[in-house]
């Protein structure tokens, strides 16, 4: 793209810090594609190595993206952090923002099968963060469903972020929220359950068991009935006999399959009270005969 050699690539990172790659875990480097086109453009105009770079550098890096704040987290910048999400939220919506990228950086720096690591951990703290400041600016709700999320993450799990993602975008949504511990006593939920209403139960997270999940939902049930739950991310296994409605792996997704689910619920009762339809003359006639 650059029309250079992978060592001249290199001499520039080092000479100048531009473009700054993001490492993977085999030390490969990935760079971001907004740098690449910036540097691209600058480098036709100036046909001078120092100028380009300078160039692109006054331009800035293009659209923020969940790469560039992956590698914000990668270098414990938590100031660069903040500033590329609010330059995303010039571009983009909250939702938008959270699922492209919010949880697409924290999940670059997800290590499968060890240890949480320091930049992943610095980036769970800092998007908990984020997350939490948003759902204080949310407005009041709008519609008169509760939904009761049901966290069974453990703390830095993934599907914890993931949990505090999608109760943000419940709430912005309209819908009322209150997110519990899955490890929370059952006997001690009436007051919670009955403050709340919910039409809805979701489960996230995979550190508990099945039967502490039954023990939650029936607690639920002994309150509101009519209470429908839901899984979101896998918290119950799918064996093929669960009638646990599933929402997906994204927040996006999940807000709309669960939404859908309870304007229907609310259609169905609608047309159950409405009156029957007085018979046809002609049927009338047929009963009489």
């Amino acid at each position: 793209m650059l029309g250079v050699s992978p060592n001249t690539l290199r001499s520039w990172e080092r000479r100048y810090g531009f473009p700054k790659p993001h490492r993977t875990a085999g030390g490969h480097r990935q760079y971001a594609l907004a740098e690449i086109e910036a540097l691209r453009m600058a480098l036709a105009e100036t046909h001078n190595v120092s100028s380009a770079i300078s160039l692109a550098r006054e331009r800035g890096e293009g659209p923020s993206s969940s790469t560039r704040l992956a590698s914000a987290y990668a270098s414990y910048d938590e100031e660069r952090a903040n500033r590329l999400l609010e330059e995303s939220l010039a571009l983009r919506s909250i939702e938008r923002t959270v699922e492209e990228l919010l949880l697409t950086a924290v999940e670059e720096h997800v290590e499968h099968g060890a240890s949480t690591s320091a930049e992943y951990e610095f980036g769970w703290r800092h998007a908990t963060g984020w997350l939490s400041a948003m759902k204080r600016l949310s407005p009041p709700a709008t519609r008169p469903e509760g939904i009761l999320i049901f966290d069974a993450a453990a703390s830095y799990d993934f599907d914890g972020l993931h949990a505090q993602a999608l109760e943000l975008i419940l709430r912005r949504a309209g819908l009322r929220t209150l997110s519990l511990s899955a490890g929370i006593e059952p006997a001690r939920l009436g007051r919670a359950v009955r403050a709340l209403a919910p039409r809805a139960v979701v489960l996230t997270g995979r550190r508990v068991s099945l039967d502490a999940i039954g023990r939650l939902v029936y607690a639920v049930r002994s309150v509101v009935q009519e209470a429908v739950v839901f899984d979101y991310r896998g918290a119950v296994p799918d064996t093929g006999a669960s009638t646990v409605a599933r929402l997906g792996d994204q927040p996006l997704t999940a807000r709309d399959q669960l939404i859908a689910r309870l304007d229907a619920a609310w259609a169905a009762a609608a047309r159950a009270s409405e009156p029957a339809a007085p018979p046809t003359p002609a049927t009338f006639q047929l009963r009489q005969r």
